[in-house]
Formats: structure tokens, C-alpha cells, sequence
């Protein structure tokens, strides 16, 4: 029977994301509108969106389909699995039965799905696109990494659901590398949501799209939603990590004080990305080459108890 609620609990989790990433991404867009003094799409538009792209013809356009099929779905498919093993305010998922490497391994490899499709592809603007989303990931995917191996050293554990619960600040005397790893990871999320000014492999006036300029239909409509997901996945991630309060109460408190958290946070990502212009590949690379030789400095005071 305890089996049963857990994998419940998972699948609820994963259904909830699917249900809530699109109205999220909707008020990212109307918000960046009113910043930008226009009117905007409707807050449900990307629903519309979604349904449109999968009742379109499945057009095979590149070099090798099948692995182009693979990609799309298995980015899809792992970006669900992450969200079946997170706290989302209402149930554990499976996080008692998984560790924080799992979920590296999972989020990575949903870059490695984009960097797949553009590759299938063939085509030469897909390969630029995964070029400058392989330079990205290369200092990028170890801050996250950085964060998570930093809670797991001071909860003495890899549990997903005792990592994410404020672990960062369970040190034996003054979290300083807590405080270090929440400046890093906010200087981050940009690039980890692929939002403005870190959107660089997708830099449509650039590159028509970047890894995905080949896709259309079913396809691109899974490796859409997997973005969404992502975004609904790196907020909740950050919110169990660095700011935890409130995250256990009794439900529904728990949930509403949870996705309000999340809420914010994506406000935030939202108002950095209208009002900052995009970068360009060296001076991203430099950035997070920073970001992440601080991260290490934060991991070694974790290791020794700071």
C-alpha cells in the first residue's frame, strides 16, 4: 500500500507540472510584455500553442529521424522523471528513493537531448546551435552540481527529499558557503531557465532558433514543453534549497506558500530578461568560468564545514 501512494504521489507530480509549466510560461510572457509596453499574448496562449504544434504533420527533415524522434521524446520523458522525484508542494514523490546524482544525471541529460536534435538535424544553423549550447553547458551544468553536493556534504546525505530542504544551511558554524552558492546560483538561472541574457544557443535573430531550427510539429512541441518543465524544475529546485521556510506546512499552507515562492521566482527571471540584452558566447563563458571556480571555493568551505 506504501508503494502504491508513492508512485501516486510521483505521477501526481509529474501531471501537475505538465498542467502548470504552460500557465507559468503564459505569465512570463505577459509580464515581459508590460514591461516592454505591449500588450502581449493571452496567459493561456502557450497551451494553444502546445495543442496546435502536436496536431501538426510530423515532417522528417533531417539526416537521421529516428535518433531526431529519440531526442525529442527522451527530453521530454526525463524532464518528467525530475519532476516525479521533486517536492512540489503537495507530495515527496519518489525523492525518498532517489539522490541528488540522479538528478544531475537527468537535467544534464536533457541538454544532451537538445544537443542530439541538433546534430540529427544536419543542418549547418543546427550546428552552430549546439556548438554554442555544448561551450554553455560545458562550466554551466557543474554549478548545479556544485549546489546540490554542497547540501548533501552538510545534511550528511544524498537523499533527494533531505538535500532539498535547506541543507545548505546545516553547517556546523556560519553557512558562508550557503550564502556564496545562493549569490552564484542566481547569477545562474538565467542561463539554467535559457532565459535572456543567457539564451545564447537560441538567439533567433542570430541563428533561426539554434539547435532546433529544423523542427517543427510533435517533435518541437515535446522539446517546448521539456523547456517549460525545466523552468517549473530549476524554481523548485532553488526554492527547496536556499529558501525552504514554510515549504512543510500542513496542507494546503505547504502548497500555496511553496508556489508562491515559485511564482516569485520566475517574476524575477522574467524582469532580468526584459530589461538586459543577450550576451555574447565569450563573454558567457568567461562569466560562468567565474561562477564556477567561485562555486568550488563555496564547495570546499562546505566540505570542512562552513
Amino acid at each position: 500500500m506504501e508503494a502504491l501512494k508513492i508512485i501516486i504521489s510521483g505521477l501526481l507530480n509529474a501531471l501537475f507540472s505538465m498542467a502548470i509549466a504552460p500557465l507559468i510560461e503564459g505569465i512570463m510572457r505577459k509580464l515581459t510584455a508590460r514591461i516592454q509596453s505591449r500588450q502581449g499574448p493571452p496567459v493561456f496562449q502557450p497551451y494553444y500553442d502546445l495543442m496546435k504544434l502536436f496536431i501538426k504533420e510530423d515532417i522528417e527533415s533531417g539526416d537521421y529521424p529516428l535518433m531526431q524522434r529519440a531526442a525529442a521524446h527522451l527530453a521530454f520523458a526525463s524532464a518528467l522523471t525530475v519532476t516525479a522525484f521533486l517536492p512540489l508542494g503537495f507530495g515527496t514523490g519518489f525523492s525518498k528513493f532517489g539522490d541528488v546524482i540522479v538528478l544531475i544525471y537527468l537535467l544534464t541529460f536533457c541538454g544532451v537531448c537538445a544537443l542530439l536534435a541538433g546534430l540529427a538535424a544536419g543542418s549547418t544553423y543546427s550546428l552552430l546551435g549546439i556548438s554554442r549550447e555544448m561551450m554553455m553547458m560545458i562550466p554551466l551544468e557543474p554549478i548545479l552540481a556544485v549546489a546540490l553536493i554542497a547540501g548533501a556534504l552538510n545534511s550528511k546525505s544524498f537523499e533527494i527529499a533531505t538535500v532539498l530542504n535547506g541543507s545548505v544551511y546545516n553547517s556546523t558554524a556560519f553557512p558562508v558557503s550557503a550564502i556564496i552558492m545562493l549569490i552564484i546560483m542566481l547569477l545562474s538561472i538565467q542561463a539554467f531557465t535559457q532565459r535572456v541574457p543567457f539564451d545564447i544557443s537560441e538567439a533567433e535573430t542570430e541563428i533561426m532558433d539554434g539547435p532546433l531550427v529544423e523542427y517543427s510539429g510533435p517533435k518541437l512541441a515535446l522539446f517546448r514543453y521539456s523547456r517549460m518543465i525545466r523552468l517549473v524544475i530549476y524554481s523548485a529546485i532553488f526554492v527547496h534549497l536556499f529558501v525552504p521556510w514554510g515549504n512543510n506546512l500542513i496542507f494546503p499552507l505547504g502548497f500555496l506558500v511553496f508556489w508562491a515562492k515559485v511564482l516569485l521566482f520566475t517574476v524575477i527571471i522574467t524582469v532580468i530578461a526584459a530589461t538586459h540584452a543577450r550576451y555574447r558566447i565569450d563573454q558567457a563563458i568567461k562569466y560562468f568560468a567565474i561562477m564556477l571556480g567561485v562555486s568550488f571555493i563555496a564547495l570546499l568551505l562546505a566540505a570542512i564545514g562552513y
